[in-house]
């Protein structure tokens, strides 16, 4: 039991901690004039997406509106109660880890480059055109719980400055972590992953460094 508790608390983990992983050299790809740059920022457990700000319609994500002076948006989803916990316990974990739980948006504004912004996370550059974009902004979009509203209002300030949390749609359990979030938003928008059912930051990475070489 002790040490299935710990594999537990190891996949939770990868929703709610900083990034303060080694820091690795962003990955570019080939690129035309008319593609948009993405990021997927990892700390070794948790997984984001990066957008630039100019690029996202405000009609699109009205929560963007937050964030006025950002250069970047930051996007990732998780546990309801667990993300949010600077102190998170014991039952948090099992009630996580034994049944599907309601989840929560975190959304960061950036003032300067990814990288710079997280100097020890990994963090890899896609291109991808209009199109693929637009079909990203819907998966992100439509992870915000809106209700009977047009815009999702925050439940509370982020794990950062000038970040907060969101209330979200989707239930969050062992094989549906923050990183399956970040995988199938990357596979609706066309990136060939080899798997969209992925739940380990690791995984999802592993697969997007040879792709950064060539979008």
């Amino acid at each position: 039991m002790r040490w299935s508790l710990l594999f537990v608390a190891f996949l939770l983990a990868a929703c709610m901690a900083k990034s303060n992983a080694p820091a690795v050299a962003m990955q570019d790809g080939a690129e035309s004039d008319a593609d948009i740059a993405v990021y997927v920022a990892s700390n070794g457990w948790h997984t984001g997406l990066i957008l630039p700000s100019g690029s996202i319609p405000p009609e699109r994500l009205p929560e963007a509106a937050d964030f006025p002076d950002s250069r970047y948006l930051e996007f990732g989803w998780g546990d309801a109660e667990f993300y949010p916990s600077k102190d998170p316990t014991t039952a948090m974990v099992l009630r996580a880890a034994l049944t599907p739980t309601a989840a929560v948006m975190h959304v960061v504004g950036l003032s300067a480059e990814p990288t710079r912004v997280f100097p020890k996370a990994e963090i890899i550059r896609l291109q991808i055109d209009q199109d693929a974009f637009d079909l990203l902004l819907d998966h992100i979009g439509g992870s915000f719980d809106r209700g009977d509203d047009r815009r999702a209002v925050s439940v509370g300030p982020g794990l950062y400055p000038n970040s907060r949390f969101y209330p979200a749609t989707g239930r969050f359990h062992l094989g549906n972590t923050c990183n399956s979030w970040t995988a199938r938003g990357l596979a609706t928008a066309g990136v060939a992953l080899e798997t969209p059912e992925i739940v380990r930051a690791e995984v999802l990475m592993a697969q997007l460094r040879p792709l950064a070489a060539t979008q």
